[in-house]
């Protein structure tokens, strides 16, 4: 599995393109049969700052991901979206997603 987190600072002038922008994104990148998981968040102590989770089954998903046309838009729109440049962790790793908690249940 392919673990990807990534910190984005967007210009706050830019909030309402961005936020179309990611939203057709996130959609198109979780339609991907490799995709196991896609996701933008909003800091809740920054709010120009988003973060990225995404989780593909393996390198070949990761791979076919950034073939895609919808990553090649995506990558010629963000410079004109962010205000310095996102920092990146890729994890590969022999997990194949997410697994359960055991410190939070339910009551």
């Amino acid at each position: 599995m392919i673990v990807i987190n990534i910190v984005m600072q967007i210009r706050p002038e830019k909030t309402d393109d961005w936020l179309a922008l990611a939203d057709s994104y996130a959609r198109n990148v979780n339609a991907e049969e490799g995709c196991l998981y896609f996701a933008f968040s909003r800091s809740l102590t920054d709010e120009n700052e988003y973060v990225c989770i995404e989780g593909f089954r393996d390198a070949d998903a990761g791979s076919t991901h950034t073939s895609q046309p919808y990553v090649k838009e995506f990558f010629e729109q963000m410079p004109d979206l962010v205000s310095a440049q996102p920092q990146i962790l890729y994890i590969d790793t022999p997990h194949d997603g997410f697994g359960p908690m055991g410190e939070i249940q339910p009551r």
